[in-house]
Formats: structure tokens, sequence, C-alpha cells
């Protein structure tokens, strides 16, 4: 559980559906402190990672490239 989220914002190479449902599972069970939820919260456990993979499609559709920097 101590692992970092991997960066998923990438415009050359966006992330599949499947990458940013692991991270959204990987953000649940860090929240949450369950790796694998009891019987009596699984369906709120898994409700919560799918809301958190919609919203982060969502942002990284969303996302516009930021402007390049130029080194004087």
């Amino acid at each position: 559980m101590c692992r970092s989220i991997k960066v998923l914002r990438d415009y050359e190479n966006p992330p599949t559906d499947e990458e940013i449902e692991a991270a959204a599972l990987q953000f649940v069970r860090k929240i949450s402190g369950y790796r694998q939820p009891s019987k009596a919260n699984t369906e709120v456990f898994e409700l919560a990672v799918q809301e958190i993979t919609e919203s982060s499609r969502r942002l990284l559709d969303s996302l516009q490239p930021g402007r390049v920097r130029v080194s004087a």
C-alpha cells in the first residue's frame, strides 16, 4: 500500500481504462485502509473505485496541455 500512484497525464500516450482503474483502486485501498474489503464493505468499496475511475477519466480527458517553456 505504500507504492506511489503513477502519473497518468500523458498527452502523447493517453492512459488506458485499465491504468485509470488500477490507480483508482490503489487510491481507495490507501484511503480506506483495506487491501480487500470485508463482505459488508465490498459494495461501497467497489462503488468508490468506479466513481473515482469515472471522475479520473473525465479529468484526464478535459486537461489541456500547458504552454511549453523555452529556456533563455
